[in-house]
């Protein structure tokens, strides 16, 4: 699998890249952690094209280095890169334009696949954008933003599974908290879902809720393939029916002491856009993580 964690500013993504790399971990996934800093202007272009052709005697650099070589001082302290790389540092002049205002640094996992470090310049939603639907990841990273409307777009239109690490602490013994239905991407979601858990012992909430007090056969299915699948993984949990609105019940249960999973929504783009979904509304108005898997 290949995750891709996009980090913002050091002072906030700590959250998003310890929980990332957790993640990454468990399953054993190739990651890339991405910055998109400020776009490049023709003159600062210049001053770029000059640094990387003697990156030793002169001390302008692109921007938003700076933001890597914290990231790969996190890498460092935690041991998920080799020894051979902590030892050498983070080496500003390994970094590689592949195009544009793209520049990329390898580096040897320690626990997972590999690790890569990219720089990108520009607007974060149409380059975070590009690097999923070249990169082919499965899953995508981010932090809470607290500008709504960003956080709504990424969601909606990268083409990846979406890990929001929405008020995320440390402290927390979180729960999984699986919302299933009778949509087509509650199947994946729970697989997903499942193998979260497995990795980090944690235990899961199968919730169902339904408008009104009759729960058609599609929920009862769902609900009870999911508590079928998490039982022979030996995943404890319990299910719960509830009635009420899916987002108020769904948010109000999972409280700040879960990590939501839910699939994300087969409805027309164009309606979304106009009305929402479900795990957008979620998303919107919860107070914890949230997994939408595609």
């Amino acid at each position: 699998m290949k995750f891709l964690i996009a980090v913002g500013s050091k002072k906030y993504s700590e959250p998003t890249l310890r929980v990332g790399m957790q993640v990454a971990k468990a399953f054993g996934a190739s990651v890339t952690i991405l910055y998109v800093g400020p776009k490049v202007s023709a003159f600062s272009s210049s001053q770029v094209r000059l640094a990387r052709e003697s990156m030793d005697r002169w001390e302008i650099e692109h921007p938003g280095v700076e933001v890597l070589e914290w990231a790969f001082n996190f890498l460092a302290e935690n041991n998920y890169i080799t020894p051979k790389m902590i030892e050498a540092g983070f080496q500003k002049n390994t970094l590689v334009t592949t195009r544009g205002d793209r520049c990329e640094l390898f580096l040897q996992g320690a626990v997972c696949e590999d690790v890569n470090l990219i720089l990108r310049n520009g607007d974060i939603i149409p380059e975070l954008r590009d690097e999923v639907a070249k990169g082919k990841y499965n899953v995508t990273i981010i932090g809470g933003s607290k500008k709504r409307r960003m956080a709504h777009d990424l969601v909606q239109y990268i083409n990846s599974s979406i890990f929001i690490v929405k008020e995320f602490n440390h402290e927390i013994g979180y729960r999984l908290l699986m919302a299933t239905d009778d949509s087509t991407g509650t199947k994946k979601a729970v697989k997903f879902g499942a193998r979260v858990s497995q990795a980090f012992d944690m235990p899961i909430d199968i919730l169902t809720v339904s408008k009104k007090s009759f729960f058609g056969s599609g929920y009862r299915e769902a609900s009870k393939k999911a508590s079928t699948l998490i039982r022979r993984a030996g995943i404890d949990g319990e299910v719960q029916l509830k009635v009420g609105d899916p987002v108020d019940v769904i948010v109000e249960s999972a409280g700040q002491d879960h990590i939501i999973v839910m699939g994300a929504s087969t409805a027309n783009p164009v309606k979304k856009f106009f009305i929402g979904s479900k795990p957008l509304k979620v998303m919107s108005d919860c107070e914890c993580p949230i997994l939408i898997v595609k």
